[in-house]
């Protein structure tokens, strides 16, 4: 199974430094956000055509293909026409000069490495045989539960943003109301429903994967990065962190507003 790891990985650094010369081209490496989806789908598809896939194989396949593909979609749309992200920003000002060079490996090179990290359940859920199990139906529903509250949480932000009625309030309803990251936690179901089916295949090691995701989205570049001074910015939204649940969703708290 090293070999199919390493196949993969192949497959991702290809997709990450070609992406690297585009972002030269461009001068924009938040494109990154939008590949960052298909270096897992790539690595999956190596894995699909070096060994014959089996029914959890194909299944698991079909669900990386159905979240990658739609992730990567609407960060491509949403990000259209904009600037460099503000976060990309700060990090091009400090590694100055020079920046286009040391972005191959501070952007995405290491997105590359956390993708390869977040893959591993893929790989046993793929090529190891064994009959389904409770773990494979748990695993599809929780992947079903976050592919949910992606897909209706960023659709549900998008329509907000774009009535002009809404300029400079904050969005507090539909899955906003319980949750103030209903994506994120979608992202959070999403990688422990492949995480239990990675299980029925004997992969329990590839808990480092959905342990990572859930620091990235709660500690590194999720709820903490995009709520550090977001206070400053949007007054509204200290009263929205008050009354809302961050991550997990939950009633709202004593004496919350409507939207």
């Amino acid at each position: 199974m090293l070999s199919l790891y390493l196949y993969g990985l192949a497959g991702m650094l290809t997709l990450g430094v070609l992406t690297w010369l585009l972002s030269l081209c461009l001068r924009d490496v938040s494109i990154v956000d939008s590949i960052w989806s298909l270096m897992l789908l790539a690595a999956a598809v190596v894995y699909a055509f070096a060994v014959p896939l089996e029914t959890r194989g194909w299944l698991v396949l079909i669900l990386v293909s159905l979240w990658a593909l739609r992730l990567s979609l609407y960060l491509t749309w949403r990000n259209w026409g904009e600037p460099e992200d503000r976060r990309y920003q700060s990090i091009r000002a400090k590694y100055s000069p020079h920046f286009g060079l040391k972005s191959l490996f501070i952007i995405f090179i290491f997105q590359m490495l956390l993708a390869s990290i977040a893959a591993l359940p893929l790989l046993p859920a793929m090529v190891q045989p064994s009959p389904l199990s409770l773990f494979d139906a748990l695993g599809v529903l929780l992947w079903l539960i976050g592919m949910s509250f992606e897909t209706l949480g960023d659709w549900q932000l998008a329509r907000f943003k774009a009535d002009p009625a809404n300029q400079g309030k904050v969005m507090q309803s539909g899955l906003w109301r319980y949750t103030r990251h209903p994506n994120y936690f979608g992202e959070w179901c999403i990688w422990w429903g492949f995480f239990l089916l990675a299980v029925s295949s004997g992969g329990w090691w590839t808990i480092v994967s959905p342990l990572l995701m859930t620091f990235l989205l709660l500690r590194f570049s999720g709820v903490t990065l995009l709520e550090q001074d977001i206070g400053e910015r949007r007054p509204a939204y200290r009263e929205y962190i008050r009354q809302t649940n961050a991550f997990f969703p939950g009633p709202r708290k004593t004496g919350a507003a409507s939207s």
